[in-house]
């Protein structure tokens, strides 16, 4: 036999051993069985579980609005005065919020919080239009539209209802609302900026005296050098001359500056005066020229005030609740 018939020969057996080779039943891989992971559930989102999130905390400095949020605040109470058997059920309510610091204790750690609120106005229309902008540093009151600090109150939509159409909804929940752009706020005026710091809502009663007509008190800020005057004068319990003495004597104001802090604390004192007697006029006729309708909405509001619940998860606030609103709205019905 020739040599490369032999090759050819030896090959094709290899060949037909490596064939039987794979034909021949292989051992199955044991199958790792995935292990079952657990079924995650969802706790269902409560209808107005949002509710204080979305009320703006009028007053609070922007830079404080992100501590507002760092707890997981429980306003279920607020939640449940909606349901039946609530103060607000079926009610027309208007809602803003507010923060207050607070020392409280949280996990055995004792700091100062911004405490969040919910002012609830139960009223057949809005309670106001207006802001207040007031503080120890501003020379004057301010009462101005909300509009231009871009503020309004808007209709709340509760979550089971916001796949409908809101102008189908006949909303009978309504929230202050500030559009204002947080990332626009570094094009803001100092001025402008702090006003936001300064706001409150106005409230005008027409029935109840208002605060700033029966103050007899006067914020003054003299600008002195090398730095300014600030005192209150109180028209009925000081004396000018004697009041300005005790300023000398504490080197709050030098000697060669008397008259002219006498004059300033004697024109701020005539623009109090005439203040407080145009806001009696306006009262007066206001009222006389209000409709009966009108005059039983002012009498019938009601001014709730709620704070969170207790719960593990933010600080115990119960023993910092207060009936004070502001300095307009005054005291709430109730505290809850």
């Amino acid at each position: 036999m020739r040599k490369g018939t032999k090759r050819k020969t030896k090959q094709q057996q290899e060949a037909k051993q490596d064939a039987a080779e794979d034909n021949k039943p292989r051992a199955k891989r044991a199958k790792t069985s995935k292990p079952q992971s657990e079924p995650e559930y969802f706790e269902d989102k409560r209808n107005l579980e949002d509710l204080w999130k979305e009320t703006f905390p009028v007053g609070t400095e922007w830079d404080q609005l992100d501590t507002v949020y760092q707890f997981k605040w429980d306003f279920s109470n607020l939640e449940n005065a909606f349901e039946e058997g609530g103060v607000l059920y079926e009610k027309k309510v208007y809602l803003f919020g507010c923060t207050e610091p607070q020392l409280v204790t949280f996990k055995g750690e004792s700091k100062v919080v911004c405490v969040p609120a919910v002012v609830a106005v139960v009223s057949p229309f809005p309670p106001s239009d207006k802001i207040g902008i007031n503080s120890v540093q501003r020379e004057a009151e301010e009462i101005i539209p909300m509009k231009q600090m871009k503020m309004d109150w808007v209709p709340y939509i509760p979550l089971e209802d916001r796949d409908s159409q809101v102008d189908r909804l006949k909303s009978q929940i309504f929230i202050l609302s500030c559009n204002q752009r947080r990332s626009a706020l570094k094009h803001l005026k100092l001025d402008r900026l702090k006003k936001y710091e300064y706001c409150l809502p106005y409230f005008y009663q027409p029935f109840k005296e208002d605060e700033l007509e029966q103050s007899t008190e006067v914020p003054i800020i003299f600008p002195a050098e090398p730095k300014p005057v600030f005192c209150e004068f109180d028209w009925e319990l000081d004396e000018l001359e004697e009041f300005t003495d005790k300023l000398v004597e504490e080197e709050e104001l030098s000697e060669d500056q008397k008259d002219a802090f006498k004059e300033f604390v004697k024109e701020r004192v005539r623009e109090a005066k005439k203040a407080n007697r145009e806001a009696r006029e306006s009262r007066k006729k206001a009222i006389e020229e209000m409709s009966e309708e009108t005059k039983a909405a002012f009498e019938s509001m009601r001014f709730y005030k709620f704070y969170p619940v207790q719960s593990p998860d933010a600080p115990d606030v119960s023993n910092v609740k207060s009936p004070f609103i502001n300095r307009y709205y005054g005291k709430a019905h109730e505290v809850l």
